[in-house]
C-alpha cells in the first residue's frame, strides 16, 4: 500500500469515508477503488456514455451536452473509451470542468492505447477510477462491471448514441435496476430495439436536445433525495 502512495494512487475500500456516497448504495459496489486524481465522496456527476463508433452527430451531442454540464458544475462521467466517451472528458476538460474516467483495465493500463495523453489529463485535472487491480489487463468481462460502477457513481446516465451491441446499453439497462434516471436520446430510441423496450420504465427519459438534458439535471441536483427516494420505491415494488 506504500508503495501505491508512493506511486500516486489512491486505495480506498468501501468502508472508507473517501469512497463514492452514491456507489456505495448499489449492490455491486466493488469492494474497492484505485484512483488517480482527486476523489470526490458526494460527487454531482452525470454518466454521458456511448458508442466507440460514433457519428458526427453523437459527437456533437455529446460535446455539447458535457460543455453544459460542466459549465454548470456538473462533473462529466464516462468510461475513456473511443468515440462518445472520449469527446464527453474532452469536452468538460476543455469547458474548465471536473470529468471523472471509470476504466475497464488496471489503473496502470491505457486501454485504448490512443487516449494515454487523455488519461494522463484527466488525472492530473480530475480523477480516473479502476476497480481492478494495477495492472489489470482489459478483459471482456471487466467492462459491463465498469458500466455498473459508472451507474452506480452517477445522479444520472445519458446514452447519447449506441447500438444493440453496445456496453452503453448495459448500462442504462443496470442504471434502471439501481433506481437512478435514463436518459436516451431520441438518436437512440429511433435506431435500437433494446433502448424502445426501455421506454416507458420509471425514471427513463427520452431526450431531444441538451436543454431537455440540462432541464431534468437541474430537476435531480436541485431535489438530491429523489434517487434515494425511487430506489426505495423500486426495492419495495
Amino acid at each position: 500500500m506504500q508503495g501505491w502512495a508512493d506511486e500516486g494512487l489512491s486505495f480506498v475500500t468501501v468502508l472508507d469515508d473517501a469512497y463514492p456516497a452514491r456507489l456505495r448504495q448499489v449492490h455491486q459496489a466493488p469492494p474497492f477503488l484505485f484512483a488517480r486524481g482527486r476523489l470526490v465522496s458526494d460527487d454531482p456527476a452525470v454518466s454521458v456514455v456511448g458508442s466507440r463508433k460514433a457519428s458526427p452527430q453523437g459527437l456533437h451531442i455529446a460535446a455539447g451536452v458535457a460543455t453544459a454540464l460542466a459549465q454548470r458544475g456538473v462533473t462529466v462521467l464516462s468510461g475513456l473509451a473511443a468515440g462518445i466517451d472520449a469527446a464527453a472528458h474532452r469536452a468538460a476538460l476543455a469547458a474548465g470542468g471536473r470529468t471523472v474516467a471509470v476504466i475497464g483495465t488496471g489503473i496502470r493500463g491505457y486501454y485504448p492505447a490512443g487516449n494515454r495523453n487523455l488519461q494522463d489529463q484527466i488525472a492530473r485535472d480530475g480523477l480516473v477510477l479502476s476497480q481492478f487491480w494495477p495492472d489489470g489487463p482489459p478483459r471482456a468481462q471487466h467492462f459491463p462491471m465498469r458500466n455498473a460502477t459508472m451507474s452506480g457513481y452517477g445522479v444520472a446516465t445519458l446514452v447519447v448514441e449506441a447500438g444493440e451491441t453496445s456496453g452503453a446499453r448495459i448500462q442504462a439497462r443496470v442504471a434502471v435496476e439501481h433506481g437512478r434516471p435514463v436518459m436516451l436520446t431520441d438518436l437512440v430510441v429511433e435506431r435500437n430495439l433494446w433502448a424502445q423496450a426501455l421506454v416507458g420504465r420509471p425514471g427513463v427519459h427520452v431526450v431531444k436536445g441538451t436543454e431537455q438534458v440540462l432541464s431534468l439535471v437541474d430537476e435531480l441536483l436541485a431535489e438530491p433525495e429523489r434517487v434515494e427516494e425511487f430506489l426505495a420505491q423500486l426495492l419495495s415494488a
